[in-house]
C-alpha cells in the first residue's frame, strides 16, 4: 500500500499532462476547438492546487471537501470533451478519477470525524 501515495504524486499528474498535450496537438494548438477541453483541464488543475492549502494548511475540512467534490466533477467534465478528440486522452484521466473518488471519501470521513472547536461541524 505504500506505493499508492508515490503513484499519485508522480504518475497521475504526468498522465493528465500528457493527455492535455495530446488534446492540444490534436486541436492544432490553442485554437477555438481547444477552448473547452483545455479550459476544463485548467479548471481542474486550479481546483487541485487549491485543495492542499485548504485541507492541510487552513484545516478547513468542509471547504476542502467541497473543493475535492468540485475537482472530481471537473475531472469527469474534462474527460467528456477529451474523448471525441482522442480516446486515449480521456482514458489517461481514468486512474486520476479513481484516485479522486478514494480521496473524496477519505476527506469526507476526516471531516465527519473531526468537528470544529465549538463541537459543531464546519
Amino acid at each position: 500500500m505504500s506505493w499508492l501515495p508515490m503513484l499519485c504524486l508522480t504518475a497521475l499528474p504526468h498522465l493528465g499532462g500528457y493527455g492535455s498535450y495530446l488534446v492540444w496537438k490534436e486541436c492544432g494548438g490553442f485554437t477555438e476547438d481547444a477552448v473547452e477541453p483545455l479550459g476544463l483541464y485548467a479548471l481542474q488543475l486550479a481546483l487541485n492546487w487549491a485543495w492542499t492549502p485548504i485541507f492541510f494548511g487552513a484545516h478547513k475540512l468542509k471547504m476542502a471537501l467541497i473543493k475535492i467534490v468540485m475537482l472530481t466533477g471537473a475531472v469527469g467534465a474534462t474527460m467528456a470533451p477529451w474523448y471525441p478528440v482522442n480516446r486515449t486522452t480521456s482514458l489517461l484521466l481514468t486512474p486520476y478519477l479513481a484516485w479522486l473518488c478514494l480521496a473524496t471519501s477519505l476527506n469526507y470521513c476526516i471531516w465527519r470525524e473531526n468537528p470544529d472547536e465549538d463541537g459543531k461541524e464546519e
